[in-house]
């Protein structure tokens, strides 16, 4: 039996309206973020594109800080997992919008964890990102461009996931 705090799980009927229609600060937040992580998967999808070799070149902003080719093709941007870094970013960001996409409305009350763990991920995203940048700059002097604008989406994720994580957690300390 329900307590008056329960709320059901929606069918995937209901989930697909929710999801796709309602106008809900959480649902809109969520949106935002599956947004920004697609942003981001784009820009290693693009790197890891010219660190295979598709690509043969990264255009810049005319900002002398960024050299994109050279990072990218730096002993820096294959050191991990003997694999190009572009390609891990890819795999990252759709761990981030699938967190993000995951439940309903209410997942906070059905599903806590949910909230939880996309708070949990999308503030280690943020600060991988910043240790990357660090590695980056120091390996190369300069930063590449498309990194930074995936940095950025993944700051303002983490910003957007904690109202949510935050109503999660008050919820697991009710008793009913």
């Amino acid at each position: 039996m329900r307590s008056a705090h329960q709320v059901a799980r929606p069918s995937p009927r209901q989930l697909s309206r929710q999801l796709r229609t309602e106008n809900d600060p959480r649902l809109r937040r969520r949106r935002w973020i599956v947004g920004l992580s697609c942003l981001g998967a784009t820009m290693g999808q693009i790197v890891g594109l010219y660190q295979v070799g598709v690509l043969r070149r990264l255009p810049d902003p005319p900002v002398d800080i960024f050299d994109s080719s050279g990072v990218d093709a730096s002993d820096y941007a294959y050191r991990r997992m003997q694999t190009p870094d572009g390609l891990m970013m890819v795999a990252t960001y759709a761990v981030t919008a699938l967190l993000a996409g995951a439940g309903g409305r209410d997942r906070a009350r059905t599903d806590p964890w949910l909230p939880i763990a996309l708070a949990a991920k999308a503030l280690y995203d943020a600060g991988v990102t910043v240790k990357l940048g660090r590695e980056e700059w120091a390996d190369n002097r300069a930063l590449c461009a498309y990194c930074q604008t995936a940095t950025a989406a993944s700051f303002a994720s983490a910003a957007l996931s904690l109202p949510e994580a935050v109503e999660a957690l008050r919820g697991l300390g009710r008793t009913d």
